[in-house]
């Protein structure tokens, strides 16, 4: 009785317009004050301890990365890299478009966030080549779902702290079904690009890729430092968030200068000698191999005997110095390895005038214009996100003290369900209410009561995380309430019925990624366990 009351209520102050947070909050509210045995005062403690939810810590911190490195030059760097790497194929540019899109999501971990970086520059790209509005707009609401897939996400996030699941094998667990999914994407764009003769890219060499790789370099090692660092060890989920939003308020502001009192101010001027030119740009060349040389060779050598942070330093050096008389010699051919010292002598002006001009702007950075809209839009996200998440909590408990949950699964195991009609009426009743809610707040109402069911039948933990978070995708570019489509008609003008019809073909790709996913659990569950061992679920 409880539990049609409890959805009922829920429902209903959804359908009358009632906020996500409040209709979870006031129902469960309503239910402990006339139905439940429950104190009252569970209220006040269940929101302290879901405030205190230490998982829940790397949200704000994700989503503080996501808006520094959601200017456009983070993801301008990152368009011309894909381009370079995919865009001679036939459809090249789309393609380009969705590899960005996975690259971006590897820095963001939000969908929306995706789009609007990647989709405001490519989608101009592609009309200028000669590709249709609607196939440019359909590419980019698609394949910016992936923001929520590969990771970090803060979905998944979500879906560790309403179920206990461990942050750092469910990020694991998004890489290879992230990349299934993007190449998926690609391979339909292929297709029809053959069919509608869609143009394609002059390929450029090698040479542009490694100028591309070289300047998104500084963004995409944002992967490496969340993804590196837990699974090294060095650090938690929670912590890698904190790190990931300092290094992209650095990144944003210190070297890409998108943003800021230095905007605009490039590194080196046309009035630098070639010579000094050469110098600066080899000593940064050594210093980043250095810096990428210590931090995996931390990783590789984890479980090494006899291996030293003083051995792997002097190895790291010794390759650092060769890159940097390497690069040297390559780009001045007149030179040779006995001129390094006067290249690097006559570059240390620019790294004095660099220097001088960070450190007179150094609090002016932390306080201007574009540091404080930055703060405030991804406060204004966290405050949002965080209040929908408490409310669902309290909504959880209310589930668990009333045992709906249990009672729910008894009556499946009676019904004769089994795991694989059981995953079929998740992903119906997932994919209806990704139409009409936001997926943190979905996803928090339906997970407390699949997860014990799930358990039951023996469905794997990580692989239920995965299905849900493919089911938010999907239910991000479906209607009424997708929010890829609202952001995709707003960075294009399309009415949102337009941007409706345009995703719809690669919408099916989607559906038939969602059915490989439920039903071939090992892309899932293969990397995480392989590296970290199985999920243990206490029942």
């Amino acid at each position: 009785m409880e539990a049609a009351i409890l959805f009922v209520l829920v429902l209903g102050l959804l359908f009358l317009g009632v906020p996500v947070a409040v209709s979870l909050g006031l129902s469960s509210i309503i239910i402990i004050a006339f139905f439940s045995a429950d104190s009252m005062s569970s209220v006040a403690l269940q929101l302290f301890t879901a405030s205190q939810n230490y998982t829940l810590l790397a949200i704000p911190f994700f989503i503080l990365a996501s808006a520094f490195m959601s200017t456009g030059g983070v993801a301008r760097r990152i368009i011309r890299f894909a381009i370079a790497t995919v865009g001679h194929f036939r459809g090249g540019l789309a393609m380009a478009s969705v590899m960005a899109c996975m690259l971006f999501a590897a820095l963001s971990g939000s969908s929306p966030a995706t789009v609007v970086a990647i989709g405001t520059i490519a989608i101009a790209g592609m009309r200028q080549v000669g590709y249709s509005k609607d196939f440019a707009a359909g590419i980019i609401a698609n394949a910016g779902t992936l923001g929520i897939l590969i990771p970090p996400s803060i979905v998944m996030v979500v879906y560790s702290a309403a179920t206990d699941v461990s942050v750092g094998r469910m990020f694991l667990a998004g890489v290879v079904p992230g990349l299934v999914a993007g190449l998926m994407l690609m391979a339909a764009i292929y297709v029809l690009a053959r069919i509608r003769n869609l143009p394609a890219e002059e390929w450029k060499g090698f040479g542009e890729i490694l100028a591309g790789g070289k300047e998104a370099g500084w963004g995409l090692f944002l992967i490496i430092i969340i993804l590196g660092g837990i699974y090294g060890g060095v650090f938690t989920p929670t912590e890698a968030a904190a790190v990931a939003a300092v290094y992209a308020f650095f990144v944003a502001l210190f070297v890409y200068r998108d943003m800021g009192p230095l905007k605009g101010l490039r590194w080196i001027q046309d009035t630098d000698s070639k010579r000094a030119r050469v110098g600066f740009s080899a000593l940064v060349y050594a210093l980043a191999f250095f810096f990428v040389f210590m931090i995996l060779s931390f990783f590789a050598t984890a479980e090494w005997e006899g291996v030293t942070a003083g051995g792997r330093a002097l190895v790291g050096l010794v390759l650092s110095l060769a890159v940097m008389v390497a690069y040297a010699v390559w780009r001045d051919r007149e030179s040779n390895p006995f001129n390094i010292p006067g290249y690097i002598v006559a570059g240390l002006p620019i790294w004095g005038r660099n220097v001088a001009l960070m450190g007179r702007n150094f609090f002016r950075m932390f306080f201007n214009e574009d540091t404080r809209k930055v703060m405030t839009d991804a406060s204004k996200t966290t405050i949002m996100l965080m209040f929908i998440i408490v409310n669902a909590l309290l909504f959880a408990h209310v589930l668990t003290s009333e045992r709906i949950p249990d009672a729910i699964t008894d009556l499946m195991i009676g019904y004769g369900f089994n795991w694989f009609t059981f995953l079929i009426a998740v992903n119906l009743l997932l994919l209806l209410g990704g139409q009409f809610m936001e997926p943190s707040g979905l996803l928090l109402i339906v997970a407390p009561v699949v997860f014990p069911i799930a358990m039951e039948l023996g469905v794997d933990p990580v692989h239920l995380g995965i299905i849900m978070v493919v089911n938010m995708e999907i239910g991000m570019i479906t209607p009424p309430i997708g929010l890829n489509l609202f952001v995709t008609s707003g960075i294009t003008g399309m009415s949102l019925i337009q941007v409706v019809r345009a995703a719809a073909p690669f919408v099916a790709v989607l559906f038939a990624f969602l059915i490989l996913v439920t039903y071939v659990p090992v892309l899932s569950t293969w990397l995480p366990y392989s590296l970290m061992g199985p999920e243990i679920v206490t029942r």
